[in-house]
């Protein structure tokens, strides 16, 4: 049985079961919580009990001592910790967790790595499926996992005409699009859902077919979407919690992500569910109607 953490809740992904992935407010969430309790002190070294990851635990970890973290920022799903001699990059994968605790606090089963603080904190970082990583690098623009990232949703270069541009002849499915990192990051599962059903759009409907119209409408609903997401802690579905301990409230707003069967808050026509992309989506047939002519290839009514 895991120790309950003092001071952060950990936040724990399942892919296979609950299908909670940290997108974007949920790893802002965590930002948020952790700042406190590293910004501003001394990293005193870094213990690495496992570096065998889904990539090898930067060997540069082992050797910091001393540096103080200057700040904590987000990119992506990737949580940044800004020290004075570089940037330590994050990724808790599927399985992973983080959470501050007191330096003498029991090491669990998957604790592999603790981040030691002279403050009498130190961040500790379990995953069972050790699908994460915890790499080094001396500057984020050469950084490699960022080359092909796209915008941040919450930034002016995510924008109407940005995405109409970049959904031109593109066959894949509109929510698979919106999810597509390369297009726009940290919209997720959840958030794409949420956002189609708000306006009114088909998830499998063809990207290529969006309308300038429609791309307005779609970044305005992402951008509240998002932004309500993370003034409330983010969306806890399973076992995501918030630096205090206590569930993301979003969920309480979702209107169809999980709700197959229920009425729509709409119309009361029953919510349905299908595999996109290889994650389930959810949408009402009366306020997202497919409007697709399977003999022409072609959307219609659009």
């Amino acid at each position: 049985m895991m120790q309950k953490p003092d001071l952060f809740g950990f936040f724990y992904i399942c892919h296979l079961k609950g299908e909670m992935m940290p997108e974007l407010p949920e790893v802002e969430t965590a930002v948020n919580g952790v700042s406190p309790y590293l910004t501003g002190f001394v990293i005193e070294k870094i213990v690495v009990r496992n570096s065998k990851l889904r990539w090898e635990v930067s060997p540069q970890l082992t050797q910091i001592a001393q540096q103080k973290v200057t700040a904590l920022s987000r990119r992506a799903k990737y949580l940044i910790i800004h020290t004075t001699q570089g940037f330590i990059i994050g990724h808790l994968g599927m399985s992973g967790s983080v959470r501050i605790v007191a330096h003498d606090s029991p090491i669990e089963k998957h604790d592999h790595l603790d981040i030691v603080m002279n403050n009498g904190k130190l961040l500790r970082y379990n995953d069972p499926r050790r699908f994460g990583a915890w790499l080094w690098t001396e500057t984020l623009e050469d950084f490699h996992l960022f080359a092909t990232l796209g915008p941040e949703p919450l930034s002016e270069e995510f924008n109407a005409q940005y995405l109409f541009k970049k959904s031109r002849k593109k066959t894949t499915t509109l929510k698979s699009f919106l999810m597509d990192n390369r297009v726009v990051v940290g919209v997720g599962n959840i958030y794409a859902n949420e956002s189609l059903f708000l306006c009114g759009l088909y998830p499998a409907k063809p990207a290529r077919t969006l309308t300038k119209m429609q791309a307005e409408t779609l970044v305005q609903t992402i951008k509240q979407e998002l932004t309500r997401a993370i003034q409330q802690g983010g969306t806890t579905l399973k076992d995501f919690l918030q630096p205090d301990g206590k569930p993301g409230y979003f969920a309480q707003e979702l209107q169809v992500y999980g709700r197959k069967g229920e009425p729509c808050p709409k119309c009361g026509t029953k919510i349905e569910s299908s595999v996109i992309g290889q994650r389930n989506s959810f949408f009402c047939p009366t306020c997202q109607p497919k409007n697709y002519c399977r003999n022409s290839k072609k959307f219609i009514g659009f």
